[in-house]
């Protein structure tokens, strides 16, 4: 439930804070007043679009804070904790909005879009007026109540899920089907392709091996003469390091100097011994093969070829290999996957037939109870013209469809023999709200939403049945919060709780303000209501006759 509001610089409000009881709430004020405002800014919090013409003139911004109690509210609960927004049994939707135009909306404190504000808001309150909050003329909104109303909200789930499963493998197999020539080509080259690489049998380092023979094979006689040459030299230094190292071994050269010398020439000495080793080793690794070269030489240009063939790097061959080969099975699996998936099809259509049956009944039985009870209220309510249908069309596709085999709307006829059209073409605002709140009383058992607002329900009505406006209201409060403006007296006595919205003028601002009656000023408002300027004591007796019979 709505627990708290709190608004700031929003039109001609400066600062107001107001705190909502459980049960059915009254808004009452002159005409002009303002009563609409708070609702005006509720619905900001639950992602209306916002006018920066809204803004108190003179401030830099406007800020609304709404406060709900979601201890009860399961849905609510599991929508903020899948986004981890969740802040215990309390959620805060706030919206800032810069006279500049920017806006900012906020869920628990942290930033989000007005659309998660607008899908949060679904499962928390529901605004009922001649504004655009009108949830009643959305299809979706009026199908979900008929399936609430009928109690077949997991079998909706399940039509949904299974019509989705089935769309699924449809698109899966209009994929796989609709291209088979296009498949059976791409797996004709494949396969051309593939062998080409099976035979080409590139190894692993295969073609780094070969690139390194290929320049000691080419550069072979080059390699041999230098490399004999290297050898003469190392003899060469080797010798003359060895009689140097003789030369100053004698006693006479007793000096530290000499001692470092002959270390240095020793090590030089074995240095150039090893050199002369490995330059061996490498001479011995070297031979001119020309037969071999050339078998090396056609070998890395059968690699070369493939590779331009397939615009990669000779390195990439061997990915490009396993690769082609990878998609060249996944085609050939094509076949059996069609197999499968049309198989699970035949299942799933079988699967949500009988769901889809037993909906549909359950629909048409909850349609008929629906409509006959909405219409002993719209009676009451100085609507007894007015017949209500629940259509229940049969969609022209015979294809699973998630929301079921029939299209739902709810049709009105406000004149007798006239053809019964869709609410939003026929039905006058003030019809509309009483519209809603007949089926909001009828449907209140299935808990659909927690908190509802009115707003002017009982425009166009009076008396006797501005009465029962009131007592309906009040019955429907025992199931979930009601929040209504209302400028009646015969609605406003039903009331738990009372709010006043005043207003204050003067030559330099307009000043709104909201305050909760106490008793006896419940009294002196539902007598200002009945009897205008003037107010009589029996105008003021007359008032709490009405109180104390509610």
């Amino acid at each position: 439930m709505l627990s708290h509001i709190s608004i700031s610089n929003y039109t001609i409000v400066s600062e107001l804070e107001m705190e909502f009881a459980p049960g059915m709430t009254v808004i009452t004020g002159e005409t002009g007043a303002g009563k609409s405002i708070t609702l005006d800014a509720l619905g900001l919090c639950l992602g209306d679009r916002a006018d920066p013409k809204a803004v108190r003139h003179g401030a830099p911004r406007a800020e609304i804070a709404a406060t709900f109690d979601i201890s009860h509210i399961p849905a609510a609960t599991a929508w903020l904790n899948s986004r981890d927004l969740a802040g215990g049994d309390e959620c805060l939707l706030r919206r800032v909005i810069t006279a500049e135009g920017r806006s900012r909306a906020y869920i628990n404190g942290s930033s989000s879009t007005l659309q998660d504000c607008a899908e949060l808001g679904a499962l928390l309150l529901d605004i009922h007026s001649q504004h655009a909050h009108q949830s009643l003329l959305r299809k979706p909104v009026q199908r979900a109540l008929l399936d609430a109303y009928a109690g077949h909200q997991k079998l909706a789930g399940e039509v949904e899920q299974s019509a989705s499963d089935w769309l699924r493998a449809q698109r899966e197999l209009e994929l796989l089907t609709g291209s088979a020539d296009e498949h059976a080509s791409r797996a004709q080259l494949l396969a051309y392709q593939v062998e080409e690489l099976d035979q080409l049998d590139l190894g692993e380092n295969e073609l780094q091996a070969l690139e390194q023979e290929q320049k000691l094979l080419a550069n072979a006689e080059q390699i041999l003469s230098s490399a004999h040459s290297a050898l003469d030299l190392c003899d060469e230094q080797e010798n003359g390091t060895r009689q140097a190292l003789q030369l100053i071994s004698d006693d006479a050269h007793a000096s530290d100097a000499a001692g470092s010398a002959r270390e240095l020439l020793d090590s030089a000495a074995i240095q150039i011994a090893e050199a002369r080793s490995e330059i061996q080793r490498h001479l011995d690794a070297v031979e001119i093969d020309p037969e071999r070269l050339d078998a090396v030489q056609r070998r890395l240009e059968a690699i070369y070829d493939v590779a331009r063939k397939h615009r990669v790097m000779p390195e990439q061959v061997a990915e490009v290999h396993q690769r082609l080969r990878e998609e060249l099975d996944s085609l050939a699996g094509s076949e059996e996957r069609i197999n499968e998936l049309q198989a699970e099809m035949v299942q799933l259509e079988d699967t949500y037939a009988k769901q889809a049956r037993k909906l549909s009944s359950g629909r048409a039985k909850a349609g008929k109870k629906l409509v006959k009870a909405a219409q002993e209220i719209l009676a009451t309510l100085a609507m007894a013209q007015c017949t209500l249908e629940v259509s229940l069309k049969p969609r022209e596709t015979e294809a699973p469809h998630p929301h079921g085999v029939e299209d739902i709307e709810l049709l009105l006829s406000t004149n007798p023999g006239a053809a019964p059209q869709s609410l939003g073409k026929i039905a006058s605002g003030g019809e509309l709200s009483r519209i809603s709140l007949a089926i909001q009383v009828v449907t209140a058992s299935a808990g659909t939403v927690p908190s509802m607002v009115f707003d002017e329900v009982d425009v166009g009505i009076g008396g006797a049945v501005a009465e029962v406006v009131g007592k309906l209201l009040r019955d429907l409060a025992s199931t979930a919060q009601v929040l209504c403006v209302t400028h009646l007296p015969q609605v406003a006595a039903q009331g738990h709780q009372h709010l006043q919205v005043s207003k204050r003028s003067s030559k330099e601002s307009v000043e709104t303000s909201l305050s909760e009656l106490a008793a006896e000023e419940k009294v002196e408002e539902i007598a200002r209501m009945l009897g205008g300027v003037k107010i009589t004591e029996q105008t003021l007796a007359h008032a709490r006759e009405m109180l104390e019979s509610a």
